[in-house]
């Protein structure tokens, strides 16, 4: 074997060792996935704020199926909430966007494609989240500043994107398990209600895009429940905007301006 082959079989064993350190170091920030300990550890990623509001958000729409049904229940309440839509479906409802952020509602992305961030690279992973935000900045006139990840996993790659383009992640502290086929509008209010304390923010979804068909109904049915409980235990409900207090926000964005 000569000289040059040895020192190209030596990188090849080394660059071999190393890939599963490098997938660890984009994989690493999964643990954010784990619902208790990142409540715990990383109150700010999982939308931690003020103790007497609570955070209403909903994930995958806009969809002119669905979401309609969603906005009038939160009008008749007189209630704003924060929207993470997917650059897809708004790409497919312009209109309803443009709606849903006239009424008042924030409106942040959920990635342009339903995939898992950790299957992507990081210049995949910066352009899904680009074309998102400036997809839905085209059609509302203003680019949105909140992130949710696809399935609430992140990886390094994906804070490194968000960070690049002015995004701050933020998953949830409680949530309905309404995209299944047995949620039932009576499931999904005691699911959430079971982890729900003043700060929190409430993960529900507008639309079944990436659910059991039909999954939507059980959300809007669970809906004015949630909102009753949540006046009786004297916790006003809105967007993620009026949910930090200054503290808060400088530990979910480094920052104190968040609320507007």
């Amino acid at each position: 074997m000569t000289a040059a082959a040895r020192l190209a079989r030596t990188a090849l064993k080394a660059g071999c060792a190393a890939l599963p350190a490098l997938a660890a170091v984009h994989a690493a920030p999964v643990v954010s996935t784990l619902g208790p300990l990142r409540n715990r550890l990383m109150p700010g990623l999982s939308g931690a704020g003020r103790a007497d509001h609570v955070a209403l958000t909903f994930d995958d729409g806009p969809d002119p199926l669905s979401t309609p049904f969603f906005l009038k229940v939160l009008d008749d309440h007189g209630i704003r909430v924060t929207f993470f839509v997917l650059g897809s479906m708004a790409r497919r409802s312009p209109g309803l966007l443009k709606e849903m952020a006239a009424a008042g509602h924030e409106i942040g992305i959920h990635g342009w494609l339903h995939r898992p961030l950790v299957l992507r690279g990081p210049r995949a992973t910066y352009d899904d989240f680009a074309r998102a935000r400036d997809g839905v900045a085209e059609i509302i006139g203003e680019p949105p500043r909140l992130f949710r990840p696809p399935y609430g996993v992140m990886s390094t790659a994906a804070h490194v994107s968000a960070r690049r383009l002015g995004l701050t992640p933020v998953l949830w502290t409680c949530w309905g398990e309404d995209w299944t086929r047995k949620a039932t509008p009576h499931s999904v209010h005691r699911t959430v209600t079971a982890d729900l304390r003043g700060g929190g923010t409430i993960l529900l979804h507008d639309s079944d895009c990436t659910s059991a068909p039909g999954a939507w109904r059980s959300t809007l049915g669970a809906l004015p429940l949630l909102l009753d409980t949540c006046a009786r235990r004297g916790l006003d409900v809105g967007p993620l905007r009026d949910h930090f207090t200054a503290t808060a926000a400088t530990a979910c964005c480094g920052r104190t301006e968040q609320r507007r």
